[in-house]
């Protein structure tokens, strides 16, 4: 029995995952599934990368606030693989652009088939003239002919002037889909990674297009439960090791002393970079610009409550409205009742307001767009702002592969080569990429 159950260990293949975030874990997860060894390595003490939870002071917040969408297929397929149920951690909404009362638009998709949920959508749409609906409709409707592909990449701006979308439409529902899914201003941002995004939410199914909203901390969501089905499979996880260099040994590879069959490279760029220089120096990761993202907590009494789990809100920065999205955590979760989460995408102007500056103008903003003066006064705030959150997703930006053409080599991560910007979903399905570039089964 001892016998068979080594020699089932040696035959096993040993895979090093290199670095933590949701790339890694689904990398593990993928091999682990697979009847890999193995080990997952992880720099820092917490699992999640961009996307965890952490401890501000007395409380635990995510890094940012999350909309996923029914088209993360693989994200939701690796949950339901970990026995993650969808509607005990994620609340799913139909696909929407509301705003407070007053403030802009309502555009809710109603459960019906596709295209159909969209159309009706669009007809019982407040908030938009009839010439802002007619711009949406051909606009849709070209996307739809041309295979949402675009011929040339250009500017997501560049896209809504060649289809004459007016004025209103732009600022009430392109440019916060565009900075809220690419986290990069439409005078910047890849008009075919746009499209891509708009063909799996406006042109997709309608689960498809449903929004989905973390109800656990987004370390909870996924990372925890990797690591748990990991160990589980005989693997293991290292936190706080953090590992410097990786070592060719033979037709294999070393980690600080430890032998394995191939590696997955799951780091920020510039350190996948510096991992892989003397054995893939061709693999073309380029110095990529970084655009942040901002997330300002305001905690009230617990009673306080929005109308809707979120809203969508208008950025005037001019008027120090800052703020382009509010959450209601606590119809998330009931642990967070009387906590909103402001979310400021592309946020280094708001940055340079000062951290201190920042909670009062966001503050402001709520009490004067919701009509409720007393949410002015927060019991406290709390301000967390991932400066490298995401790559600017320019046009023609050019993404490396998950092959990166050395055997037993593969890289992940969601700034690789995808139709996606950098989101949950991307790091996602990197990371199950990579795993099937080393993996023997």
């Amino acid at each position: 029995m001892c016998v068979a159950r080594l020699r089932n260990e040696q035959a096993r293949q040993r895979i090093a995952v290199i670095g933590g975030g949701w790339a890694g874990c689904a990398a593990a997860v993928e091999l682990a599934a697979r009847d890999a060894a193995v080990t997952l390595y992880e720099a820092s003490r917490t699992l999640g990368g961009r996307a965890r939870v952490v401890r501000m002071q007395d409380k635990l917040l995510d890094n940012g606030q999350h909309i996923m969408l029914g088209a993360y297929r693989e994200t939701l397929r690796l949950m339901r693989h970990l026995g993650i149920a969808e509607e005990s951690a994620l609340l799913r909404l139909p696909l929407q652009m509301c705003y407070p009362d007053g403030a802009g638009m309502r555009f809710v998709a109603p459960r019906l088939p596709a295209p159909l949920h969209v159309g009706v959508a669009l007809l019982r749409a407040h908030g938009l003239s009839r010439a802002d609906k007619m711009a949406l409709a051909r606009f849709s409707t070209a996307a739809r002919w041309m295979g949402w592909q675009l011929n040339q990449d250009c500017s997501v701006s560049e896209l809504l002037a060649r289809f004459d979308q007016t004025e209103r439409l732009a600022q009430l529902m392109w440019r916060p889909l565009c900075i809220a899914a690419l986290n990069t201003p439409p005078e910047r941002a890849s008009a075919q990674v746009f499209l891509h995004v708009l063909r799996d939410s406006l042109g997709a199914r309608r689960a498809a297009s449903d929004m989905l909203l973390p109800r656990v901390d987004l370390s909870a969501l996924f990372p925890v439960r990797a690591a748990a089905y990991l160990e589980s499979r005989g693997g293991k996880v290292a936190l706080g090791a953090a590992v410097d260099t990786l070592g060719r040994e033979g037709e294999g590879w070393r980690i600080d002393g430890a032998s394995f069959d191939a590696v997955v490279v799951a780091t920020p760029p510039a350190q996948a970079a510096a991992l892989l220089a003397p054995h893939a120096p061709e693999a073309g990761i380029p110095e990529f610009e970084w655009e942040s993202i901002t997330t300002v907590y305001l905690q009230y009494a617990a009673s306080v409550r929005l109308s809707r789990p979120f809203f969508a809100l208008v950025d005037q920065p001019d008027a120090g409205h800052w703020g382009q999205f509010v959450f209601d955590r606590g119809q998330l979760n009931a642990d967070d009742a009387g906590l909103l989460a402001v979310v400021i995408s592309a946020s280094g102007p708001a940055l340079d307001t000062g951290n201190g500056s920042l909670p009062p103008l966001v503050a402001t903003q709520i009490a004067q767009v919701l009509r409720r003066p007393e949410l002015a006064a927060p019991l406290w705030t709390r301000v967390i702002s991932e400066k490298r959150a995401t790559f600017a997703c320019t046009p023609g930006l050019q993404r490396p592969p998950n092959d990166v053409g050395v055997n037993g080599l593969a890289l992940a991560g969601d700034y690789t080569a995808s139709e996606y910007p950098a989101t949950l979903e991307s790091a996602v399905r990197s990371g199950v990429a990579a795993a099937g570039v080393v993996a023997w089964r």
